[in-house]
């Protein structure tokens, strides 16, 4: 008995170790495949080798392209391109005047930049340098910019001209540094850069850490550090998946300081590809970019793909975008009907992928998915364990919606400020209700804060917002709970009509009533210019609550 239960305990001990090294001999298979690990010279092996076990995979990435491909252009902006080799200079160039202007390890360095070239070399100038890249948002207000840096320990802030006004109240312990991307004259960025070593600084002790902060549409956006990969499971649960490839052109639309965009910068960068960074998010220009650089990949949030199918099938067949392979979409829920719309046009190049500031990398949908179930968000990733839990914590079984709670190779490590979410053995709570199919496929019905009871039915709004976008008519929507006097609570939707279309509210009541059950027909609809959203096109569902009371 006592050497069964040794053999049994033995065999609990070597399970996470084996799963762990499995899962990342499939990491490492996929980023073969990709190109990120290929043939090259004893030297260049060894160097990229050094520069993993120095820095850390983040700390890396644009060493190892800089190694490989070091004329390769990095980064394509609204100040011109930058090559591999002259981006990883200027990162060691950040890093050791980071260094020697009293940051010490673990100190942090707020970035307050659209995308451009300066905020991924100051991230990873950062993470060489031991220190916490913190990534504030854009859209901030003044006092909004001022209490998060204030509550995120912000020891020296490097931001865009442009926020020289919104950030004037606030003194970090080692100053501001402000980026002036179109004139390098009057840049202080580029003249701290400029008076520092190019060498590969001192590794530090521990790579320095990268901070998101969430997306704040239901309260203050919170910091959620993230540890530095002590593998290649993230990357690899992509590109298992998705076919970027190396040396390829990729283009990234949604803010740097947003997950979604990070994430797939961070793999170009590692893939070595051109890698094309907009200020500001214009269709037209995007559509332009695609064309002109033969863009393989483009990374949009939701919204911005809905804006670039806008501009007009006519407009969009008539350019040369054969070179595109992957529309990859995530950050908010990827409506059915405007993915199936996007195929159509674009061919099967769609990825959907489902995930969090908090757990990364959860579910990706590929085109077969997406054409078998518009509305799924596809299976667990690689590395990733998915529960549907009821409120008593028991699991439910295909078909019935649950609360969504995941693991990952990269735990959540709480809040910055305190706090965490709940946690189910192991499991994180996402704050989603949604449901797995048949197929083992995971469908997203909406915030688990966001269903409604309404006359002891539940309601999830996001059924009715999915329906409303298939109307012609329509070109955006939105539902939110409300509380009813006789229902307890009742369905409220906001409605973005087409240019030239025109539409009642019985008319969308009795679109609703034909298509779902009558208890989700929405007892009020409220006719808007467009739809409050943040910077990554996340509704802002609490402003949308005091409209149309």
């Amino acid at each position: 008995m006592d050497a069964k239960r040794n053999q049994t305990e033995l065999i609990g001990r070597l399970e996470p170790p084996l799963r762990r090294a499995a899962l990342e001999a499939r990491a490492l298979a996929a980023m073969a495949r990709a190109g990120a690990i290929g043939l090259s010279s004893p030297r260049e092996s060894l160097a990229c080798l050094r520069a993993l076990k120095d820095y850390g995979p983040f700390g890396a990435a644009a060493r190892i392209a800089a190694l490989r491909h070091g004329e390769r252009t990095a980064i394509v902006d609204d100040g011109g391109e930058l090559s591999y080799a002259r981006f990883d200079e200027l990162i060691n160039r950040l890093a050791n005047a980071l260094r020697a202007r009293g940051l010490a390890p673990g100190a942090s360095v707020g970035i307050l930049c659209r995308n451009h070239r300066w905020p991924l070399a100051v991230a990873f100038g950062a993470s060489r340098a031991g220190l916490r890249g913190i990534w504030l948002n854009t859209s901030f207000s003044a006092r909004q910019a001022r209490e998060v840096a204030r509550r995120e320990g912000v020891e020296l802030l490097v931001h865009d001209d442009e926020f020289a006004e919104l950030v004037a109240g606030f003194e970090p312990r080692f100053g501001r540094l402000q980026v002036v991307l179109e004139n390098p004259s009057a840049c202080e960025l580029e003249a701290l850069a400029a008076d520092a070593a190019p060498v590969l600084p001192p590794p530090p002790r521990r790579p320095g850490r990268i901070v998101l902060l969430t997306s704040g549409t239901s309260g203050t956006p919170k910091g959620a550090p993230r540890p530095e990969p002590r593998g290649f499971v993230l990357p690899g649960s992509v590109l298992e998946r998705m076919p970027m490839r190396t040396l390829d052109t990729a283009a990234i639309a949604p803010p740097l300081f947003h997950g979604t965009g990070l994430l797939i910068g961070v793999i170009a960068i590692s893939l070595a590809n051109r890698t094309i960074l907009r200020r500001r998010f214009d269709p037209a220009v995007l559509l332009d970019d695609l064309e002109r650089y033969r863009v393989n990949t483009v990374c949009m949030v939701p919204v911005m793909l809905q804006r670039l199918l806008a501009l007009g099938e006519e407009q969009i067949r008539r350019r040369d975008l054969s070179a595109l392979r992957i529309i990859f979409c995530a950050g908010s829920q990827l409506p059915g009907e405007v993915a199936l719309r996007a195929m159509d046009l674009f061919g099967e190049v769609l990825y959907n992928l489902y995930g969090s500031t908090e757990v990364a990398v959860v579910t990706l949908a590929g085109p077969r998915e997406i054409r078998a179930a518009p509305t799924s968000v596809g299976r667990p990733a690689l590395g990733v364990r998915v529960k549907l839990l009821d409120e008593q914590g028991r699991e439910v079984p295909p078909g019935q919606p649950g609360r969504i709670f995941v693991g990952t190779t990269s735990p959540f490590e709480g809040y910055t400020g305190g706090g965490s979410r709940e946690m189910v053995d192991g499991l994180l709570a996402t704050g989603d209700i949604g449901h797995f199919d048949g197929q083992g496929r995971l469908y997203i019905d909406g915030r688990d804060d966001e269903m409604i009871v309404s006359g002891g039915e539940n309601v999830f709004p996001s059924e009715v917002e999915e329906l409303l976008l298939t109307h012609p008519a329509i070109a955006d929507a939105a539902a939110v709970g409300v509380d009813d006097e006789e229902f307890g609570q009742r369905l409220r939707a906001f409605v973005v009509l087409r240019d030239g279309q025109r539409l009642s509210e019985d008319e969308v009541k009795r679109f609703v009533r034909e298509n779902l059950a009558r208890f989700k027909v929405p007892r009020e609809v409220v006719f808007l210019d467009e739809l409050p959203r943040n910077p990554t096109g996340k509704v802002l569902k609490r402003e949308l609550r005091t409209l149309g009371a």
